[in-house]
């Protein structure tokens, strides 16, 4: 159920600007002294403006915005009680500043400039509002899946139910530490969620615009929850279909990561539907490959680069499209198709699969074709996402016109690409099999 295990870098054209370290939490009763939180900033200090060019960098025009919002939040938190902000309303903007890449902003705000939204028009703020409440969306699903996952650290830190479990710990309360924690963490993900609402209907479009994004805005939400539904459920049946795990990749990122922002920014531009279906088109292919990369990294990734241990996935039963693949090849006759689905079968749901069983993981999917077959699906999504975004009219690919490099739909295009790791032409790459 995890949204995202390791987003690969956006290409930013400069850095993000670096938050303050999260001050100790107090411990304070409701209505003592606190001291303030970093997201407050200075007393009395006007709010952050937007980035003035957020076509330069995406990212901080969205953190700007996040900063200002999350700050004033923070204060009406306060005001209902201290132990309130203290406890639910830090850790969630803790997790919030502490990163991620704001790929759902970015493809928001790309959508949006390739449907032809300018950033001089007066509606660029709105948007960004509209982008930065995506973050808080995202925020609401990583703190539930972490939980439902038993994730112990998100984002370099411990995952909301391990900080909040602690936090009982420190305060010497009385129960159980882990229920409190677990509870305390789905009251912090409804509360990401609300100030997502918030912030949506704060991002203040125009009336026409309110009308024509309520109805993508509410289905990206049931759809975010349904995604997650059917991954808890095809945990829990341990029967994976190729068909019925593409479409749980479908739900979580080929449409809640890339088609609905995209979908999004070009209702907000007021898109006619050849461009918004060739958007959606776009979105629907490099979601799914993104999620379908990111299975691959799971099991083949190294450690070091993707921050978690190999094969979490397997470990905890996910019925991916790369196992369900492979349990698929592994159907044929003969003794050694028989001793591969035995070996897959053993392995999907345990937990305490070790290092050489996931060795042994590799190698037969390898040796099955269910990488191959896995990496040649994404290198076909991403040729078609181009593909889509070429039928705008407007360039698209490598071999570009002079002058054309910082059209809108190149910058989405080169977008995808760092999405995906890489050019179609090398995430289809032979895969070489590892010696049995």
């Amino acid at each position: 159920m995890r949204q995202q295990a390791a987003e690969p870098a956006v290409v930013p054209a400069t850095p993000a600007p670096a938050h303050p370290a999260p001050a100790p939490r107090t411990r304070a009763g409701d209505g003592a002294p606190r001291p303030p939180h970093p997201a407050e900033g200075p007393r009395g200090a006007s709010p952050p403006d937007p980035v003035a060019d957020p076509d330069r960098d995406v990212a901080s025009a969205v953190e700007a915005v996040l900063d200002d919002y999350l700050t004033r939040r923070r204060e009406d938190a306060a005001r209902t009680s201290d132990r309130f902000a203290a406890d639910i309303a830090d850790c969630l903007i803790d997790l919030v500043r502490r990163g991620g890449k704001r790929l759902r902003p970015a493809f928001l705000w790309w959508g949006w400039r390739t449907a032809g939204g300018r950033p001089g028009d007066g509606e660029a703020e709105a948007v960004l509002h509209a982008a930065a409440a995506l973050e808080l969306v995202q925020a609401c699903a990583l703190v539930h899946d972490d939980l439902m996952d038993d994730s112990p650290s998100r984002r370099g830190a411990p995952a909301a139910h391990v900080a909040l479990a602690d936090l009982h710990r420190a305060g010497g309360l009385r129960g159980d530490p882990a229920v409190f924690g677990a509870s305390a963490a789905l009251l912090t993900g409804d509360l990401a969620l609300v100030w997502a609402e918030d912030l949506w209907d704060e991002a203040s479009p125009s009336p026409e615009a309110r009308r024509r994004t309520r109805p993508v805005w509410r289905a990206m939400r049931t759809e975010m929850v349904a995604g997650q539904y059917l991954d808890l459920h095809g945990q829990a049946s341990g029967a994976p279909s190729p068909s019925s795990s593409l479409r749980v990749a479908h739900l979580k990122s080929g449409l809640y990561t890339v088609e609905r922002p995209l979908h999004l920014g070009a209702a907000l531009a007021d898109a006619g539907p050849r461009v918004t279906a060739a958007l959606r088109r776009a979105g629907r292919s490099a979601g799914t490959a993104f999620q379908l990369r990111d299975d691959l990294l799971d099991v083949f990734g190294d450690p070091a680069r993707t921050g978690k241990p190999a094969g979490e996935d397997v470990r905890r039963g996910k019925s991916t499209y790369l196992m369900a693949v492979g349990l698929r090849l592994a159907r044929g006759r003969g003794r050694e198709r028989r001793a591969a689905r035995e070996l897959l079968d053993r392995a999907l749901g345990d937990p305490v699969l070790g290092h050489g069983e996931v060795e042994r993981v590799r190698a037969v999917l390898t040796e099955l074709g269910a990488r191959a077959a896995v990496e040649r699906h994404i290198a076909e999504l991403a040729q078609d996402a181009l593909a889509a975004l070429e039928e705008l009219g407007q360039p698209a690919g490598p071999n570009l016109p002079a002058g054309s490099e910082d059209a809108p739909v190149r910058r989405l295009a080169s977008l995808v690409r760092a999405v995906l790791g890489d050019t179609p032409d090398a995430l289809a790459a032979p895969v070489t099999a590892p010696v049995r």
